[in-house]
């Protein structure tokens, strides 16, 4: 399979880049800017790792993935927002389920549910975390009691 496939069918990016950095001299409120801007500027997922460094000293291993077209404008932000001398990366290839969205009925609005499907088959479902943010927020109902009811239409459609 290759990269030029609808992305919401199921197919392998090929041409994915990991990059990472390690970091010790670097504030929390930096990271968070960071991790913004590198989503705004096309990394696909950014995460964080607490690691140990030379000398014991606490520090953040930063790991992002992205395709292949966007590692200069990644680099670029790297080297001018963060610490970092140096930065690793690797190609690799990512499986990408067939991907749904179908609408979910609660007692306070619909919920958009993503759909995980592998050779025909659903084997992943997960509720949009913005829409049930918004309904806990409008209707002042704790958030995990909207994943239930979520959860629990989603049992009734497979009965």
């Amino acid at each position: 399979m290759s990269s030029h496939i609808p992305p919401n069918l199921e197919h392998i990016d090929c041409k994915m880049i990991k990059m990472e950095v390690n970091l010790d001299d670097i504030s929390g409120e930096l990271l968070g800017y960071i991790m913004d801007l590198l989503l705004e500027s096309g990394a696909n997922d950014v995460f964080y790792t607490p690691i140990y460094m030379k000398k014991n000293r606490p520090g953040v291993l930063l790991q992002l993935l992205c395709a292949e077209a966007y590692v200069d404008k990644i680099k670029e932000i790297l080297f001018k927002e963060t610490t970092t001398l140096g930065i690793r990366y690797y190609p690799l290839s990512v499986h990408r389920l067939a991907r749904e969205f179908h609408k979910v009925e609660t007692e306070w609005g619909s919920v958009t549910v993503k759909i995980g499907i592998m050779k025909g088959e659903v084997v992943q479902r997960a509720p949009e975390f913005e829409d049930c943010k918004s309904i806990a927020e409008i209707y002042s109902v704790p958030l995990k009691k909207v994943y239930e009811q979520v959860w629990k239409e989603l049992k009734k459609r497979e009965n």
